[in-house]
């Protein structure tokens, strides 16, 4: 199944389309009411941690390395995706984020890492639970 989730900043406006929009930062983004922003959730725990974020931010780890130790949190706690896996199933998720670079953010790894999550967990809801049983024309199992 296709999944739409969008990437936005919380500084756009929001528009009837967006489905469900969920603020995925750990921080409340400055100068914003909450009623200004028409959120479905603000959930913090599919963010990175405060110490990943800082030494990001503050330039003591690059991209690539922010994106490892990002993706490492995201496996380690993979509960963490549960809720936004559910309103993916529902229609269009909009991610938001209050960063000025949607693509140096964490929210396109966050992305991936929810599509992974969906589509393993369909591959695995597309395999039979058990053996299937075989039974006769009487509805018992058959004799040996």
């Amino acid at each position: 199944m296709a999944y739409d989730i969008q990437l936005k900043r919380v500084y756009q406006p929001a528009e009837p389309d967006d489905g469900a929009r969920v603020l995925v930062d750990r921080l409340w983004p400055r100068g914003k009411r909450r009623e200004s922003l028409a959120l479905t959730e603000w959930y913090r725990d599919a963010s990175p941690t405060p110490a990943v974020r800082r030494q990001y931010h503050q330039g003591d780890i690059n991209q690539t390395v922010f994106a490892a130790r990002y993706r490492g949190e995201l496996r380690d706690a993979p509960q963490a995706l549960i809720p936004l896996m559910r309103h993916a199933r529902k229609g269009r998720l909009t991610l938001l984020s209050a960063s000025r670079d949607l693509t140096a953010s964490h929210l396109p790894l966050l992305r991936d890492a929810v599509l992974q999550a969906l589509n393993e967990e369909d591959a695995s809801d597309s395999e039979p639970a058990s053996s299937p049983c075989y039974l006769d024309a009487s509805g018992l199992p058959p004799t040996t």
